[in-house]
């Protein structure tokens, strides 16, 4: 972060800019929607109605928060690491193979309280071990961690598809796809739950995984602000080599940051694979990787502003759907347009503005100094 940035207050820095930019974002984006024929507020009526405005809507909203509270946390971790860690879709791919292969070999013979959290453990440790691969390559080796985790990304979805192809697809199935997890694997749908205890709820893909991305969330405020392994992950993102004059090793710190880094992501295969789709299929993280990016830039790779920043994403993904489905010409490819704008200003170029906010912030500190004086 820029010295400018240091000398605006917490309260500035962390809340007014975040929302400054993504103000810019939406009237750019707005522009970009009235010069193709549409009206803006309808669109974003459309679309708060569409994320917010039922109760399938908001779950459908929440569940795709979640994915993205996995990835964001997955890219803040490595952050704070000094890694850039892009390999969060071939660790999520490899995190499902690990739930698809326990659930296959154990679902018929566990109960679901036995069986889910060894499915959490499986998907953890999977996406945590394709993601070492690339930190022992950087931290022994010399290899650029961007570049080998984007390499691990195809390597992951091509394992994916030989697997799913000849050893994973049922005898006589044409669906390049695994056979569907017996009940126990399956994560419980919070409308099932809700209907279990007497409430009417509409169904939705939002289920437990939820409570797990919000576990995740204050684990990695612990782990990185309250522990001593923690604050020596982050003095070697800072620092590496003052780091290692203080006794702190810094490949063990990149093994470290990369390992929780690919557990988090590999994670986002619970709340796909055994929550919602119930087998193993070949695009289940379907760019969640590579939005993880952006929610982490966002929040300022804190886990509160990565949840905040998930459900602003969430937000957009399903109000974007109804939108493309709700206004006529309006496509798609127009919400990615949004999103991408969103990325651009309210993070690639969260910093453009910090300067003019450091001299109004100054301005008016020199403006309440001589009124006391």
């Amino acid at each position: 972060m820029s010295q400018q940035a240091h000398q605006l207050p917490r309260w500035i820095d962390l809340g007014v800019l975040p929302l400054w930019n993504l103000a810019i974002a939406l009237a750019v984006a707005g522009l970009v929607v009235l010069a193709i024929g549409q009206s803006p507020s309808h669109a974003l009526a459309v679309l708060m109605q569409g994320a917010l405005g039922s109760a399938r809507g908001i779950g459908y909203t929440l569940y795709y928060a979640t994915t993205f509270i996995f990835t964001g946390l997955a890219v803040a971790v490595a952050f704070h690491g000094g890694l850039f860690n892009i390999g969060g879709e071939g660790q999520a791919t490899f995190g499902g193979l690990g739930v698809a292969l326990l659930a296959l070999a154990l679902g018929a013979s566990l109960p679901a309280p036995l069986l889910l959290p060894l499915l959490v453990l499986s998907a953890a440790l999977f996406g945590a071990l394709w993601a070492l691969i690339p930190a022992y390559l950087q931290a022994w080796r010399g290899s650029h961690i961007v570049i080998t985790t984007i390499m691990f990304n195809f390597l992951a979805a091509s394992l994916n598809v030989y697997l799913l192809v000849n050893v994973l697809r049922p005898k006589g199935s044409m669906a390049v796809e695994s056979a569907s997890f017996s009940e126990s694997s399956r994560m419980p749908s919070l409308h099932g739950i809700a209907q279990s205890l007497g409430f009417d709820m509409p169904s939705s893909p939002l289920n437990l995984s939820l409570l797990l991305a919000l576990l995740a969330c204050v684990f990695v405020w612990w782990f990185l602000w309250k522990s001593r392994a923690g604050y020596a992950l982050r003095a070697v993102g800072s620092a590496p080599k003052a780091a290692h004059y203080a006794g702190i090793r810094p490949r063990l710190q990149v093994l470290v940051a990369m390992g929780l880094s690919g557990a988090l992501a590999g994670m986002v295969a619970v709340n796909e694979i055994s929550g919602v789709q119930g087998k193993l299929t070949l695009d289940f993280v379907a760019g969640a990787g590579f939005t993880g990016i952006a929610v982490s830039l966002m929040g300022r790779n804190h886990p509160v502003g990565i949840v905040l920043a998930a459900l602003l994403f969430g937000l957009l993904y399903q109000g974007g759907v109804e939108v493309a489905f709700e206004i006529p010409g309006f496509s798609r490819e127009m919400v990615v347009t949004v999103q991408g704008l969103i990325v651009l200003f309210a993070g690639a170029m969260a910093m453009v503005s910090v300067p003019l906010f450091a001299r109004l912030y100054r301005l008016f500190a020199k403006r309440a100094e001589s009124s006391h004086g």
